[in-house]
């Protein structure tokens, strides 16, 4: 299913700490974005820094006051889309099996923890949050990927400050409309938290059910996994190409895959051994070399 939003139909969605973590603030300062537009409000927050912070927190006010004009020019004239797929799946050790409308089986290889928790915690991997194969009950897993109109990275190209501006903005509207995405399926398409009502704090907290982890994130570190997530999903159908390497374009781009176990939690796979790496290239049906180069951070 393809979702295209508005701008402003996702900038509330917008995670705040991130842009402005790009431009070199701590997220202190990146609470303003919480605070009233009034100038009394903006006064009064500027007071809880001490002196020496205050032209730092004034820059922040600055910045987000540049970014909401931007976001104002950039919905006049684009728009944001998302992609995702609902697939009854099950998970075989550490592959998911997801069921395409064909009925042909797609086999999704993950990776598992190998590096032990001083706690004596298990070994996860995401196939833990997905019904067995051998139960005999089929479970569900979504994949998804979203990204802004590829002209919006191309702006102010004469402008170096203006185009910065546009690209952290595009990279967090990239996120917001993944955001704004997730919670639609879990209330509607998925259904399966139909009644959830979140403020945006937690929202943006991950307070709800369920987990979306992006590919090139810790607990799915294989930028290759584009390639399988394109060949179910087809990102062209919203204009997502790949390079050689599984990068996505526009590079204001995210996908993934979509969890909705209560226990469901993100976790870091970590460093991995040569063993892993030799069954993850079989199971991918790669070479080692090839499997290498895209897990050079995850091997030991």
């Amino acid at each position: 299913m393809i979702i295209t939003y508005k701008i402003h139909d996702v900038a509330p969605y917008i995670n705040w700490i991130y842009f402005f973590h790009a431009w070199g603030f701590q997220p202190r300062f990146a609470a303003i974005a919480n605070i009233h537009g009034c100038d009394s409000c903006r006064a009064s927050w500027l007071t809880t820094f001490a002196e020496e912070e205050r032209g730092k927190a004034a820059e922040a006010m600055q910045l987000l006051k540049e970014a909401n004009r931007m976001i104002d020019l950039l919905d006049r004239d684009y728009e944001v889309k998302a992609l995702f797929h609902l697939f009854p799946a099950n998970a075989d050790g550490d592959n998911l099996l997801l069921r395409q409308a064909d009925g042909q089986t797609f086999v999704l290889p993950l990776l598992r923890q190998q590096t032990p928790h001083r706690d004596g915690s298990p070994f996860f991997c995401l196939s833990d949050f997905v019904r067995p194969v051998d139960t005999g009950t089929a479970d569900t897993v979504g994949v998804f990927a979203a990204t802004i109109d590829a002209e919006m990275e191309q702006l102010f190209a004469d402008d170096p400050y203006k185009h910065l501006l546009a690209q952290t903005l595009c990279d967090r509207l990239a996120e917001a409309c993944t955001e704004k995405m997730h919670e639609e399926v879990r209330k509607k398409h998925w259904g399966y938290a139909p009644d959830e009502k979140l403020p945006m704090a937690d929202l943006l907290n991950e307070k709800y059910q369920g987990i979306r982890p992006a590919v090139g994130y810790p607990s799915l570190p294989d930028q290759s996994i584009n390639f399988l997530l394109d060949e179910l999903i087809d990102m062209s159908q919203i204009g997502v190409s790949l390079t050689e390497n599984g990068m996505m374009v526009p590079h204001a781009s995210v996908s993934g895959l979509m969890f909705a176990h209560p226990a469901a939690y993100y976790f870091a796979v970590g460093k991995i051994g040569d063993d892993q790496l030799e069954d993850y290239a079989r199971r991918r049906g790669k070479s080692v070399t090839e499997m290498r180069k895209f897990l050079g951070a995850n091997l030991q």
